[in-house]
């Protein structure tokens, strides 16, 4: 017999509290704000609040009544609510409060979890994960488009003469227009990718000649120190944004919409992925300060690996604490036979780079033997993917993310740290309302989950990573 679920026709917000992921209660964070509770509200949906919920990140319990929550105590919130929502996963305890039959939605990462996922299961609870759920179709904005057009027609003579193998490419600044030609560029495999500050003088460029392409957008970069002049005098490659968005940019972005159906699947629906990035390099740099007090900021020798949307991030972070030179790799330098050279001699290295189920806990991009061989001592190694025993990182040290409580280990006397929710490192609040209002639009927008389990869309359906189970 078929099974019906129903519409979810009350919700729980419950506190976040000690948990696996969550030791020392250190993340505070709320998966609903008062204003966002309001908009469920006034969608025909009974909101109950745990007290306290929203303290931590500065809403009171008078912002969630005044939005027309109900308020109830810690013993209360479990108990009969068809669909809980929390941001981290939960406590073992919490779960044997639950319903059978009813829904969790909250950050689940089951597999990292194996225990709490067999609870899950064994007490048939319907999980859905709120970082799997993916747009659908993939939304791909003008500017995205524009940046990897402009990107794949500065490429194409080193297509042409088969001498992209040998391409440096240099991107002069860092921009949200810019953020389609890097992983457009990443994507094509040159010999080197670096983003540069616009002040560099010309005498410190590394790359020149026949063999080099300088990327720019004239719409923020005036050449305050002549360098494409002199770029030009030596013949070097130059392609600028702006004039190829003057010449044809509409008209290109109107061929590829017609030519390039939407994927079924994007970005992630739920996220802080530009946050997590940014928080995840900022607190790097803070450490290699401690580590190596001499050191000039400005001229270390920084890494990422990965151009996705942590990657951005960590290079936009980067980028505006003012690192001149900052390399970012991509399949092409990551292999074994490459990423030898980018990591030697490194200041700061940030991993971003995500890599499929199957290769996980086989293929480590940064090996121990690079911690011990490669990377000097007093570095820094930024995990921004973090993993588990049983969903290992790119980054072989790290068995499993660290936490607030120890932040960093140091292995072969490197600081590495892979925390899990990097936006808690001074961006709780901000990514708290970001995070409230993608789930709201999850919940009552186009996603419609609020209208139970039976009608889910394709990028929630992939994130019911539990049941579907009904209740008795």
């Amino acid at each position: 017999m078929q099974q019906t679920f129903t519409r979810y026709s009350s919700i729980a917000l419950v506190k976040e509290i000690e948990s696996p992921e969550n030791p020392g209660g250190l993340e505070k964070r709320v998966a609903l704000v008062p204003s966002d509770v309001g908009l469920l509200v006034q969608a025909g949906i009974q909101v109950y609040v745990e007290v306290g919920a929203g303290e931590g990140v500065g809403f009171s319990d008078e912002e969630y009544v005044q939005n027309k929550a109900i308020m109830q105590t810690a013993e209360q919130i479990y108990k009969d609510k068809a669909l809980i929502i929390k941001f981290k996963g939960p406590a073992l305890a919490s779960i044997e409060q639950m319903s059978e039959g009813g829904t969790l939605f909250c950050m689940a990462h089951f597999h990292s979890y194996p225990d709490r996922a067999k609870l899950l299961q064994d007490r048939r609870i319907n999980v859905i994960a709120m970082e799997e759920i993916c747009e659908s179709p993939k939304r791909d904005t003008d500017q995205r488009i524009l940046g990897r057009l402009a990107m794949n027609a500065a490429l194409t003579p080193f297509f042409q003469d088969n001498t992209i193998g040998g391409l440096r490419v240099r991107i002069i600044g860092w921009s949200d227009r810019l953020r389609g030609a890097i992983n457009r560029c990443g994507n094509r495999s040159p010999r080197s990718l670096q983003i540069i500050q616009p002040s560099l003088p010309f005498d410190a460029l590394d790359a020149t000649g026949e063999n080099a392409l300088y990327f720019y957008d004239s719409q923020s970069f005036n050449d305050p120190k002549g360098i494409l002049n002199k770029l030009r005098s030596v013949n070097t490659a130059l392609f600028d944004l702006n004039e190829f968005e003057a010449s044809q940019g509409q008209q290109a972005i109107n061929a590829y919409r017609e030519s390039h159906p939407p994927s079924e699947f994007g970005l992630r629906r739920i996220q802080c992925l530009h946050e997590t990035g940014q928080a995840g390099a900022r607190y790097g740099l803070d450490l290699l300060s401690q580590s190596k007090p001499s050191v000039d900021k400005e001229n270390i020798k920084a890494v990422i690996l990965g151009y996705g949307n942590v990657g951005q991030g960590a290079l936009d972070e980067l980028y505006q604490q003012g690192v001149k030179k900052i390399h970012v790799l991509g399949r092409a330098q990551t292999a074994k036979s490459r990423i030898d050279f980018w990591l030697k001699d490194a200041d700061i290295v940030i991993n971003g780079a995500e890599q499929s189920s199957e290769l996980r806990g086989k293929n480590f991009l940064i090996s121990n033997q690079h911690i011990q061989d490669l990377i000097p001592e007093h570095s820094v190694v930024i995990d921004l993917v973090g993993g588990s025993p049983t969903n290992r990182s790119p980054v072989e040290a790290v068995m499993s993310c660290s936490f607030l409580t120890e932040p960093y280990f140091v292995q072969d006397g490197v600081l590495i740290s892979a925390l899990w929710g990097w936006p808690m490192m001074g961006m709780m609040r901000e990514t708290a309302v970001r995070y409230s209002g993608q789930i709201v639009e999850v919940l009552i927008g186009p996603e419609r989950l609020i209208d139970g389990l039976q009608q889910l869309t394709p990028g929630v359906e992939r994130a019911l990573v539990c049941g579907p189970f009904r209740s008795k």
